[in-house]
């Protein structure tokens, strides 16, 4: 919280900036604001190179920071705040826009029409295969995680996890850097699985851990199948190139200042260190 503090405001040094910030956690805490309630403590690697507590907090609770701070420095990131929150409005009015900014995204990102096709397939697969779990007493979170884990360890033969690494990932989605064929397959072993799970009303995690097995032997043997005809592997390693990502990163946006810059960029390196565990 410190860092961004310091850049927003352009202190001198991180004394001054804490002192900033303790000034305007009361000034919040008095208004009511739940900005500071939602901040953590937690050690970190200070400039001495001792591990001390200091103030954390999660990029949604940086963003509300940012709003919180008179400063121009800030500016760019409020107005892609108001733009995205005026784009989420338009969604909620018209679903049908969230698909066509997903689309154009990816096209942002160089992934042709195939692919797109393919990724957006699947993700009405996963979505008929989540919803399935949902209404048959499987929990969201950890239970659908270790489903789909098992599903992916029986298709691919590695672990969603071990293919994020294979691939160089940490945070990103796995499923928008698969190639093509990844995603077929990925999408055939969740249609199989859910297909196995309603013919014998599978309910609980534990029902539907079989359904997940099943599935993903199927698509399993239809990988093993085609790898025997082509010689090549269908699971790979290696994130897809994204062309053009200066157009869809907002850090990059024509006129954005260098504070800003830094502060969208410490937003999301906590994001990522966050979710990795990295601050525990």
């Amino acid at each position: 919280m410190i860092d961004v503090v310091q850049l927003l405001t352009q202190q001198p040094d991180d004394l001054t900036a804490r002192k900033y910030w303790n000034q305007l956690k009361r000034r919040l805490a008095n208004e009511g604001s739940q900005l500071v309630a939602s901040c953590h403590q937690l050690k970190m690697t200070a400039a001495d190179g001792k591990q001390r507590l200091t103030d954390v907090a999660t990029a949604e609770t940086l963003l509300r920071l940012v709003q919180s701070i008179p400063s121009p420095k800030a500016e760019f990131i409020k107005r892609w705040q108001a733009k995205v929150g005026f784009e989420r409005m338009q969604e909620l009015a018209d679903p049908g826009l969230l698909l066509d900014r997903a689309r154009q995204t990816w096209q942002q990102h160089g992934r042709s029409d195939q692919w797109i096709a393919q990724r957006m397939t699947g993700q009405e697969t996963h979505n008929k295969l989540a919803d399935y779990w949902s209404e048959h007493d499987v929990k969201k979170g950890s239970e659908f995680t270790i489903l789909t884990n098992i599903i992916h360890q029986e298709w691919a033969g590695v672990s969603v996890a071990e293919h994020k690494d294979m691939k160089g990932l940490t945070s990103h989605n796995l499923r928008d850097h698969m190639s093509e064929a990844e995603l077929i397959f990925t999408a055939l072993a969740e249609l199989s699985t859910r297909q196995i799970a309603e013919s014998v009303e599978a309910t609980g995690v534990e029902a539907n851990k079989c359904a997940a097995e099943k599935g993903g032997r199927i698509a399993a043997q239809a990988r093993h199948h085609l790898e025997s005809k082509t010689g090549k592997s269908v699971v790979t390693g290696g994130q897809l190139p994204v062309a053009g990502c200066d157009k869809v990163n907002i850090a990059a946006e024509k006129g954005a200042n260098c504070a800003g810059r830094k502060v969208w960029m410490h937003v999301q390196t906590c994001t990522r260190q966050i979710t990795k565990g990295d601050f525990e």
